[in-house]
Parts: structure tokens; sequence; C-alpha cells
């Protein structure tokens, strides 16, 4: 396959999965607005106004989810979405410290919760770099 054919696919595979995280962080969003209870449980007692911060989350990520499709503003929303996942990791490293305030999730599960957070944050991390220019002249070489 010739490099150039190559680049073609990596760019429509990023560009796909640019479409499929906009609309994960824009659902994920407006579920904060349409059902808020899961959120407002998940909050760390220590923090305050759990209400306004749920919104504000919800919010940003509705916000950063559209300007992720913006071409001029992919970059700056992907910062965004890194700095998002880092500033609700609290939430998430409480759960998991906590099992027993989540007697319906599994334990096992709420320890998965922190390694995914860092596979989003690679996922979101890929968007901060430019898209990469298509490879010229160059030809891969042919597997056997």
């Amino acid at each position: 396959m010739r490099a150039a054919g190559v680049w073609r696919l990596m760019r429509r595979l990023r560009r796909g999965f640019k479409y499929l995280m906009a609309a994960f962080y824009v659902l994920a969003g407006v579920n904060h607005f349409l059902n808020p209870a899961p959120y407002l449980k998940i909050m760390p007692p220590y923090l305050p106004w759990h209400r306004l911060l749920v919104g504000v989350s919800g919010v940003c990520e509705v916000a950063l989810g559209v300007l992720l499709l913006v071409p001029r503003c992919t970059r700056w929303a992907a910062w965004g979405l890194v700095a998002l996942l880092i500033s609700v990791f609290p939430a998430n490293l409480h759960m998991a410290v906590h099992p027993e305030l989540y007697p319906e999730i599994p334990a096992a599960a709420l320890w998965a919760r922190l390694p995914l957070q860092a596979v989003l944050i690679a996922w979101a991390w890929v968007y901060t770099r430019p898209e990469p220019p298509p490879a010229r002249g160059v030809v891969m070489p042919e597997s056997a």
C-alpha cells in the first residue's frame, strides 16, 4: 500500500474518531441536565456547590464537544477536554476509595474508571496535535 493511501486512511480514522468523541461529550454533557442525580451522587463531599459544579461540567462537555468539530477550535477544545478530564478525576478517585457509597457498582468497575480516565485523556490529547500532512512520494513496502 502506498504511503499516501495510508495517510488518507489515518486522516479518515482521525476525523471519524473526532466525531465520535464530540458526540460522546455532547451527549454526556446534555445528560448532566436531563439526569443530574448520578453526577450529584459521585461528587466528593469536600467540594462545595455540587449542583453548580455538575452544571458547569455539563456545559463544558457540550461546548467542548461542539468546538472539537470547529477546525479553528479543535486543538483548544481538545486541551479543554484534557483539563476537564483531569478536573473530574477526584470524583472518580473518591468513588474508588469509597465503594461502600456506591453498592450498585462493583468495586472493580470503580477502580477500572481510573485508567479509563487516562485513555480518555490520551484520546483527547491526540487532537491537541496538528493533523499530520499527507506523505508525498514515499512508497510503503507491500506485505508478503
